[in-house]
């Protein structure tokens, strides 16, 4: 009988600590459309796995308090130097070596720093986007500051292509903070509600700023591409939205391409808790051979095309304490197991591609184009032609 009592006393109590995790980390935000999603999904396919794996930047060199300007050059010129070196090492099935979106901060440019980068995504490794931090914002001057940064970086650095119709620079976007339309349950960080009409009308074409847990401004529609729709009436308007689906059109304002979330039960807290998978790699969160296949498993997909894959997975590039994780042995380690067991040519293929160009081959799958996926790198939105000084 004391047995009995006891085990009911830790059953209760381990139970009532997994309902503390659930909340502290705002996994009941998402867990709902995660279970239901993994019940019913269905990636069978005799055909080859095309794996599309890009690596997004919320690139910061003023990160930090107290920052020197010798410091942002220092980590400037870290990844001018050594990331052509290790990522020189690599290519996947169309003889791409990695590629590193840097998607640069407007209220932390420096033309010096964009040079560096530009000549890096000059020589093939990585593309520029468009990252903001912002407070207490309007949409005017939202707006404003949007257009102001993508010609600064057009001019300056060949970054993005006009759209010949609306005259717009096209770019992709991440939201600093995670917050994207004013998001955050206290409001801070963003100011805008309807950021994603301003963003679609200055010419972003796709969000890739999630997943963002266990942050409260995790979305509760996960592990899926699909269209967010502006609403005035909804507090949180890509929350939801449909999915991206094979022969179906567009629905909506903005295409929100979401990175592998979810609960990864091969790495556990005090041997007992699982740990939640947000697709960050950081020297804290490594890109363990078990994390790839997770993300692998995950099967983010254009609904109707199960043989192409989608993996975003996202860093801060610029934090010193993750350098060696993200420019040595680590990254190394990831592309290498990445080329070894996904690369075989026969059950998989793999594709190193930029944001731009993971969102071009979305546009493909979504208008019924088949076979090889770098067919498509630059489907609707053209590659850039970056400016080297």
């Amino acid at each position: 009988m004391r047995l009995t009592i006891i085990l009911f006393i830790l059953i209760v109590c381990s139970f009532s600590a997994f309902l503390f995790i659930i909340r502290k980390k705002n996994i009941h935000l998402w867990l709902k459309h995660y279970l239901k999603r993994k019940m019913t999904l269905n990636n069978k396919t005799d055909k080859t796995k095309h794996i599309m794996f890009c690596f997004v930047d919320h690139y910061e060199p003023m990160w930090g308090k107290n920052v020197s300007y010798e410091q942002e050059c220092a980590r400037i010129e870290r990844w001018h130097q050594d990331y052509p070196k290790v990522a020189g090492k690599f290519k996947d099935a169309d003889g791409y070596h990695p590629k590193h979106s840097f998607f640069y901060p407007e209220e932390e440019y420096r033309q010096e720093h964009l040079d560096k980068i530009t000549d890096l995504c000059h020589q093939g490794f990585g593309e520029i986007e468009i990252h903001l931090h912002h407070d207490n914002d309007t949409s005017e001057n939202l707006k404003v500051t949007l257009e102001r940064f993508t010609e600064t970086l057009h001019e300056n650095h060949g970054a993005f292509v006009r759209n010949e119709s609306t005259g717009k620079l096209q770019y992709t976007f991440i939201h600093g903070n995670w917050c994207l339309a004013n998001s955050r349950s206290d409001k801070k960080m963003c100011g805008v509600d309807n950021e994603i009409s301003i963003l679609k009308e200055t010419g972003c074409y796709a969000d890739f700023t999630f997943p963002s847990a266990p942050s409260d401004t995790q979305p509760a529609q996960v592990n899926e591409i699909y269209y967010a729709t502006c609403d005035p009436c909804v507090a949180v308007p890509h929350n939801k939205g449909v999915e991206v689906e094979v022969g179906v059109s567009e629905s909506g304002d903005l295409m929100l391409i979401t990175g592998p979330i979810g609960i990864n039960w091969k790495n556990r807290k005090k041997g007992i808790f699982p740990q939640i998978e947000n697709s960050d790699v950081r020297a804290s969160m490594p890109p363990t051979k078990d994390r790839v296949n997770l993300w692998v498993d995950t099967a983010i997909t254009v609904k109707g095309k199960p043989d192409w894959l989608f993996i975003k997975i996202h860093t801060h590039g610029t934090q010193e304490q993750d350098m060696n994780t993200l420019l040595g042995k680590p990254f190394e380690e990831m592309c290498q197991y990445l080329e070894d067991k996904y690369n075989d040519g026969n059950e998989y293929s793999l594709h190193y591609v930029s944001a731009r160009e993971m969102y071009n081959i979305v546009k493909a799958a979504e208008d019924g184009k088949d076979g090889n996926p770098n067919l498509y790198r630059d489907y609707n939105i053209l590659a850039p032609k970056y400016k080297v000084k």
